[in-house]
């Protein structure tokens, strides 16, 4: 390596064999104390859609499945999978590793709160310290043994998913929605930026679909008609799955219950994504 390198640009450089080359298209190597077989990333195009829920209900449908199940919580500035599972301590260690906490249904969980001081402290960091923490994350973390492993990723296109999908072994996309107008303006941002970085879609899920009255059983569509199927129909994805609004969810994430949500809300798409990744 040239004494005058500065690692970011190689175009002037000579030494062909310079250890700080890397690869661009390589992948971050996970922690030696891990062992995942999938990655799946739970991302929507805004916020205020409940990806963190979802992202939990899935969780909670492979965990019902007897299949390990993981959340890295990829929204460093807005965590909220820990708290939503009541998970109030620090990450453990084993004096070398950085280990997940497990939640009271087995859920292996990482997020930022898990390393702050208080749970509550914010997190003023510019893009690229938040976009290396995710993949420490990665690195760091002895997860062990995991069937799918959950990234609860920040709403938008921004550093995180760059940095994400650059450089973790991410298999699949899934874009959780709510049914507005603007369903299939986002959903084609999620996957213009799956086909930019070659990450497919596996799935959409709308949220807060509908609200079934519990007194007379009718369905209401308080956001609005659902365009789910003609947007996932216009960029060819196959599976999609709509729940209702559950006003006793986000009661169970307020106390931090949230293995107590039905995860049967999603076993049948989350069965289906899985055999899609075995099949790939």
């Amino acid at each position: 390596m040239s004494e005058e390198c500065n690692k970011s640009d190689c175009s002037g450089c000579g030494e062909q064999g310079c250890s700080a080359r890397k690869d661009p298209f390589a992948k971050d190597a996970p922690n030696a104390g891990s062992n995942v077989a999938h990655m799946i990333a739970v991302v929507s195009g805004k916020g205020g859609v409940g990806k963190s829920m979802v992202t939990a209900l899935l969780a909670n449908a492979y965990n019902k499945a007897r299949k390990k199940c993981a959340i890295l919580d990829a929204d460093i500035t807005g965590p909220s999978i820990a708290r939503m599972y009541g998970i109030h301590e620090q990450a453990g260690s084993d004096g070398v590793n950085v280990l997940p906490a497990l939640s009271a249904g087995g859920v292996k969980i990482m997020s930022i709160n898990m390393l702050l001081e208080h749970e509550d402290d914010p997190v003023i960091w510019r893009g690229p310290v938040i976009s290396s923490t995710v993949r420490q994350f990665w690195t760091e973390v002895a997860w062990g043994d995991v069937d799918v492993m959950l990234l609860d990723m920040p709403p938008g296109t921004g550093d995180v998913a760059l940095t994400v999908f650059q450089s973790l072994p991410i298999e699949g996309i899934v874009v959780v929605t709510s049914p507005q107008e603007l369903v299939s303006m986002v959903v084609g941002k999620a996957v213009h930026m799956a086909q930019a970085m070659n990450v497919p879609i596996l799935g959409i899920i709308e949220n807060m679909s509908y609200f079934e009255c519990p007194d007379c059983g009718k369905r209401h569509e308080i956001f609005g008609k659902s365009r789910l199927d003609e947007a996932a129909a216009s960029y060819g994805i196959e599976l999609t799955e709509k729940i209702p609004m559950i006003p006793a969810n986000a009661s169970l994430c307020d106390a931090g219950c949230g293995d107590e949500l039905d995860g049967d809300l999603l076993g049948g798409l989350s069965e289906k994504l899985f055999n899609k990744l075995n099949k790939n």
